[in-house]
């Protein structure tokens, strides 16, 4: 049997499959099934500042209900410290403590001090490594995408100057050049990049002609973003490599493996699938390196990264324009009449 073991951000892990941000953390049913089923790290939902907030806005405004009443009634109520992350803070370690696989926190914060505190917060829960959420939705035109990055790579200095455990950076792929601002990320001392996080976008109801945000799964071939920049990332960065969504067989794990990840995170396979899927997808994984030949991960990892292939235009607008050359092709799969 080949040798599946991985390093991600300097924590060994048996297998490259790791459970993404998501609410499965909350069943603990579930939690007992992948871990049976060999899931090799666990990353916690993650954990919200604007939701801190709200429930710190609510909790205040229930305090200051007696605020008219008579001193002697007011006086039975202490000066309260909310404790609005603190069920987070105990789920987290709660879990830490009742599961044999590294359990990663995710952060979602928005100013600079709020990402240190709360990554200290979560470091002292005991979980193994954080995963910290970068993204930026502009609402304002006179903002430059300049003064997002610098404010987001000081963010990861100050985190990482916080706590010891590794940090993760889960990135947006919206930026001018992705692959600079990795690099300054890299330099800034991130431990690991997860390509890409996925955002929940707004749809419109035209019969009620209304807003609404529907929760859907990733699709299949959702990866071949995170598989692109998995392969041009690959041996030009000091820091791990973790390919997100759309992951769903075992041949998606083993291109992202042999366009340079370290490893992979799957959610959404877990919910239609159910967590005997890592079980399958580990076994498969197993049978192709054997019939490869292949005794480690490292045997093959970024063997189809840009580095190591001979084609210097694989990752480049080549390709578009060779796909256009031969649309024909096209026709014949998809005949219009």
């Amino acid at each position: 049997m080949a040798d599946l073991t991985t390093n991600y951000m300097g924590l060994k892990l048996k297998n490259p499959l790791v459970l993404g941000a998501s609410n499965l953390v909350t069943k603990p049913e579930v939690i007992k099934q992948l871990e049976e089923a060999g899931i090799a790290a666990i990353v916690y939902k993650s954990l919200f500042e604007e939701q801190i907030q709200l429930e710190s806005l609510q909790f205040d405004d229930e305090l200051h209900e007696y605020e008219e009443r008579h001193a002697e009634m007011t006086s039975i109520f202490p000066d309260l410290e909310h404790a609005g992350p603190k069920e987070h803070l105990f789920n987290v370690k709660t879990l830490k403590e009742n599961t044999s696989v590294p359990i990663i926190a995710s952060l979602n914060a928005i100013y600079e001090i709020s990402w240190v505190e709360y990554a200290k917060e979560l470091e002292k829960a005991g979980v193994d490594a954080l995963e910290i959420n970068l993204y930026a939705t502009p609402g304002y035109f006179e903002i430059q995408g300049a003064g997002i990055e610098d404010k987001q790579v000081q963010v990861v200095k100050s985190v990482k100057k916080a706590v010891k455990i590794p940090v993760s950076v889960k990135l947006s792929p919206f930026y001018t050049n992705t692959l600079n601002f990795i690099k300054k990320l890299d330099e800034a001392g991130a431990d690991g990049y997860v390509l890409f996080n996925r955002f929940f976008q707004p749809d419109i109801d035209i019969q009620e002609e209304l807003f609404y945000y529907p929760w859907d799964l990733t699709q299949e071939k959702d990866y071949k973003l995170a598989l692109r920049y998995a392969g041009l990332l690959y041996g030009n960065i000091d820091a791990s490599i973790c390919a997100s969504r759309g992951i769903s067989s075992s041949e998606d794990v083993i291109k992202m493996l042999l366009a340079g990840a370290d490893v992979v995170q799957v959610v959404s396979a877990i919910y239609r699938y159910q967590p005997t899927f890592v079980d399958k997808i580990l076994n498969e994984l197993n049978g192709w390196m054997d019939q490869k030949g292949y005794k480690s991960l490292a045997d093959f990892r970024g063997k189809l990264s840009r580095k190591n292939l001979k084609d210097p235009f694989a990752y480049q607008r080549a390709q578009y324009v060779d796909i256009l050359m031969k649309s024909e092709e096209v026709f014949k799969k998809y005949p219009m009449i």
